[in-house]
């Protein structure tokens, strides 16, 4: 999505919102806080279809298995489905049969009823089960919600589900610490801040405008990254411009490409835990401290980072990392690779985590996506096996055999990934942007903070 474009968007949501004075008059206080004067306060099962089967959930376990999955027919919806964003995950779906669907009946949904998972780690999130399909099951784990379009918006209440609002309401009326769940009689009495059906329809335009947004960008992403791994694959194992190859232990390469492995162009060094009885700290010191979850992206999230006392520096000051060196993760998520930026110069690196510095006739960053490609990535997960607990001994990663063009050619290379790099950097701050949006209009027009144009 280009800059005009995206104002253009920013442009239709403003004008279809007023703001409103916070005299106290215009409000009045509820059960779930200050609401406009005109709006309502009811519970969800005041505002679904006259159905029993209006709010439901999905067959015991006994009641349907794995092993009657099949490969086409009526689609399971599981918590996989189900994203954290709100959307519908396509990809995880999985299959029963015509005469499975009819014995289970009663938990049906169809197009345009509201999903809500409600068991374990994956509770409070919600979806709408899409127009794609004519009808699906749902899964013991999940609910669905059918609304009155007569008596309330279905997207209105979706996304007042989806909000913090409905989720904290979702939590409070769980029961189990270990592992929570919310059944169907807590579902039913959700408390929702009601606007007249027009406002609720316009409040659903607008934050549905928004989501179609951040789609929009989301494909972007998917499409820019199916271009980084093409040009990965082709630039890494043939180059610029070459027209002779030679087969070697490693695949097919450009004939003037060496193999080498990782200890013949860099020293490998490990980073170091921290001394019993020391702690990171949360507060910013000059003793910043990069663990493997700040990997990311090829880079660094500097929004986590936590940081180092004095004394805690002085007892592991020799287990640093430079902006000359490429890190490579050991433990836990195995085989990231990446730069660290500038401002994160001289940091100190976790015990999960190796530098590869002192590079010779190697280029940094093209030494980074060399260890993200499939090549590497292939010999990173035999050396590190099945393991429970996975772990890469800095030994093996000096093992890692890659293809080593001559410097200008790695430079080169190095400058096409780099852009599309830059490319999908801005397309996630983009995408941040529009989320942080989103989350700021569902604050303020689900509470009437805000109102919108009729």
């Amino acid at each position: 999505m280009n800059l005009k474009k995206k104002k253009k968007i920013m442009r239709e949501i403003k004008n279809k919102i007023i703001s409103i004075s916070e005299r106290k008059d215009a409000f009045k206080q509820t059960e779930i806080g200050r609401i406009p004067k005109e709006w309502e306060v009811v519970r969800l099962c005041e505002i679904v279809k006259e159905d029993k089967f209006a709010i439901v959930d999905g067959p015991f376990g006994t009641q349907l298995h794995s092993n009657e999955y099949v490969d086409s027919g009526v689609p399971l919806i599981r918590v996989n489905n189900i994203n954290k964003d709100g959307s519908f995950n396509f990809n995880e779906l999985v299959y029963i049969s015509e005469v499975k669907f009819k014995s289970l009946k009663r938990s049906a949904v169809y197009p345009g009823d509201i999903l809500l998972a409600k068991t374990g780690a994956t509770i409070g999130k919600v979806s709408i089960f899409p127009k794609e399909f004519e009808k699906g099951l749902i899964a013991s784990s999940c609910a669905k919600i059918s609304i009155d379009k007569n008596k309330a918006d279905t997207i209105y209440i979706f996304y007042f589900l989806l909000s913090e609002f409905g989720y904290k309401q979702i939590l409070a009326l769980s029961t189990g610490a270990t592992r929570p769940t919310i059944n169907l009689t807590p579902i039913s009495k959700i408390t929702i801040s009601l606007p007249p059906l027009p406002e609720q329809k316009k409040i659903a335009e607008i934050l549905s405008t928004v989501d179609q947004a951040i789609e929009k960008v989301d494909e972007a992403i998917e499409k820019t990254e199916r271009l980084k791994k093409g040009l990965m694959q082709e630039l890494l194992t043939k180059g610029i411009g070459h027209k002779e190859f030679k087969d070697t232990e490693i695949g097919r390469i450009p004939k003037e490409w060496e193999v080498v492995k990782i200890s013949n162009i860099a020293d490998v060094k490990g980073g170091k835990r921290l001394p019993k009885g020391h702690n990171l700290v949360d507060f910013r010191t000059t003793y910043p401290y990069i663990r493997v979850v700040d990997f990311k992206n090829m880079s660094i999230d500097l929004a986590n980072v936590k940081f180092l006392l004095p004394e805690t520096y002085k007892a592991i000051k020799r287990y640093t990392i430079s902006s000359n060196d490429v890190y490579i993760s050991i433990a836990g998520s195995v085989g990231l690779a990446g730069l660290i930026p500038v401002e994160l110069d001289g940091a100190n690196l976790t015990e999960n985590a190796a530098k590869l510095c002192n590079l010779r006739r190697v280029v940094k960053d093209y030494l980074a996506y060399i260890l993200n490609s499939s090549l590497a990535q292939k010999q990173i997960h035999s050396f590190v096996g099945k393991a429970q607990q996975p772990k890469l001994a800095l030994f093996r990663i000096e093992k890692i055999k890659i293809p080593l063009p001559p410097l200008p050619e790695q430079q080169k290379i190095a400058e096409i990934l780099s852009f599309v790099d830059k490319r999908l950097e801005l397309l996630r701050r983009k995408k941040e942007k529009l989320e942080r949006v989103k989350k700021g209009l569902m604050n303020d027009l689900l509470t009437g903070r805000r109102r919108v144009k009729i």
